[in-house]
């Protein structure tokens, strides 16, 4: 059973009365005759109200894929597209093997994904020999991540709309309609006019 969650008065922080044990943040009571345990937890992250620590991480995650893209089209232009596929992928297998050693996680639900979550690798080696190619031509690194940002952005946009592969439906709003025109604005300025 859950624990009640009520918001500290002024704190903007969620208050756990009774919660079981969540992510080591808030504990079980051990004794069912004392008072309600109360501890201060970090906010559930809302669509509306993002964690900063997602933040954090889709910006480091940005910076990585800009380094992917980079070592990635620099194999290909020292070898061949699927080169620069096949290479990243066997060394992220023996890197992910490590970390499984190291980190032993364990599984986070007992039930299984379903058959086309195991579909991220094939688009993931198309996604490396496109970029590759794109990276060695007048597109540059910043052109391919520019124009790659403006698909990923409409690509989410009609997932979300959709509702594609179990995604919560959300209807886009006039401001996803405009972020996506000054990304895709941007995109062309950086391309057609930003070289010298």
């Amino acid at each position: 059973m859950r624990g009640a969650v009520s918001t500290a008065c002024g704190t903007g922080r969620a208050v756990a009365l009774h919660a079981p044990r969540v992510g080591g943040m808030v504990r079980r009571m051990t004794d069912q005759t004392t008072p309600p345990q109360i501890v201060l937890a970090p906010q559930t992250a809302s669509p509306s109200q993002p964690h900063p620590l997602a933040f954090l991480a889709a910006f480091g995650a940005g910076g990585l894929l800009s380094l992917m893209v980079l070592f990635n089209g620099t194999l290909a232009l020292h070898g061949s597209l699927l080169f620069s596929s096949w290479v990243p992928h066997a060394t992220g297998t023996i890197a992910a093997l490590v970390f499984l050693a190291v980190l032993r996680p364990g599984r986070v639900t007992r039930v299984r994904a379903p058959l086309w979550a195991y579909a991220g690798g094939v688009s993931g080696a198309v996604t490396v020999m496109l970029t590759s190619y794109a990276l060695n031509t007048p597109l540059a690194l910043s052109g391919t991540l520019a124009i790659g940002l403006a698909g990923q952005m409409i690509f989410g946009l009609i997932a979300d709309a959709r509702g594609l592969f179990g995604l919560p439906q959300r209807s886009p709003v006039a401001r996803d309609i405009a972020a996506l025109v000054l990304i895709v604005a941007g995109s062309l300025i950086l391309i057609f006019l930003g070289g010298a």
